[in-house]
């Protein structure tokens, strides 16, 4: 499912940062975005994810900003200065017409401006509660839209017993009609065909176009989204297969239609089924 999700803790050290971006995925995919100090608990947050979600494409980003110093703050690497001092040295005495090292570049060399150092154990204690805290927030998220895809998928499901209500009735009508005319066009041929041999055929062929199992499948499947829907836990692959099932007896359905009325409702239900699987997709 689609969602987002951010927390923030602001210290003495710096302020932290963990963003949680959910989009639709058949399996979990888990992309994450760290700064160095955070990368050495890289399999930690991955593994926080995976319990916490099962479905979705998932990024996650960390940012650290460490706190802004002050004049008092600012202390300088005299030894590492002092080596800089004399490397540009030797260089000078090599070329004429140097120019002259501005302050500031050195102090843009790594190492020279040193920074108060954050303990890593609190630097990432900190990282591990805030994925906790957003997973738990990326979770409400996706339960609101989840209730909204419920009702969208009850919605589909009862137009599809209602397709399966109006085929059922038709039956009887169908199987009858089709085999008055089957047997109106036997009768001209009567007399070249034997009799045993006909009635094979026409029972092999009643049993061909019978769709009453598909129709019962029909009804079992569609109870059974239902009760799936239910649970309060992940059902997306359970959905899927049954959104399969579904599709398959659909058809089957169609290839045994001998009336254009249960060729459309074949059709009709196709259309049903679809719009639910593409919900189905969102669903973890």
């Amino acid at each position: 499912m689609t969602a987002f999700a951010r927390q923030e803790s602001a210290e003495a050290w710096g302020v932290l940062t963990l963003e949680l971006r959910s989009v639709n995925h058949r399996y979990l995919d888990v992309s994450l975005r760290l700064p160095e100090e955070i990368r050495v608990i890289e399999t930690k947050l991955r593994e926080g994810i995976q319990k916490g979600l099962s479905r979705g494409k998932i990024d996650c980003t960390v940012r650290f900003q460490p706190q802004q110093m002050s004049a008092d703050d600012i202390q300088l690497d005299d030894k590492l200065i002092q080596q800089l001092a004399a490397a540009s040295q030797q260089i000078e005495d090599h070329f004429q017409q140097t120019r002259p090292v501005s302050p500031l570049e050195v102090m843009r060399w790594p190492g020279v401006l040193q920074t108060p150092e954050v303990e890593a154990d609190v630097l990432h204690k900190t990282a591990l509660k805030l994925l906790d805290a957003a997973l738990k927030e990326l979770v409400r998220g996706r339960e609101g839209e989840g209730e909204k895809l419920k009702q969208i998928i009850e919605q589909r499901c009862d137009g599809i017993s209602d397709i399966v209500k109006e085929v059922s009735v038709l039956i009887p009508e169908i199987k009858q009609s089709w085999r008055e005319r089957l047997m109106a066009r036997l009768e001209e041929v009567k007399g070249e065909l034997d009799e045993v041999r006909l009635e094979q055929e026409l029972a092999y062929m009643a049993q061909k176009i019978d769709v009453d199992e598909e129709i019962d499948r029909l009804n079992t499947h569609v109870e059974e989204v239902k009760r799936v829907l239910q649970q309060r836990k992940p059902v997306g692959r359970r959905l899927d297969f049954l959104m399969q099932e579904l599709n398959r007896e659909a058809n089957t359905l169609g290839s045994k239609s001998t009336d254009a009325r249960t060729g459309t409702a074949s059709v009709d239900l196709k259309v049903l089924i679809e719009q639910m699987r593409e919900q189905v997709q969102n669903i973890e």
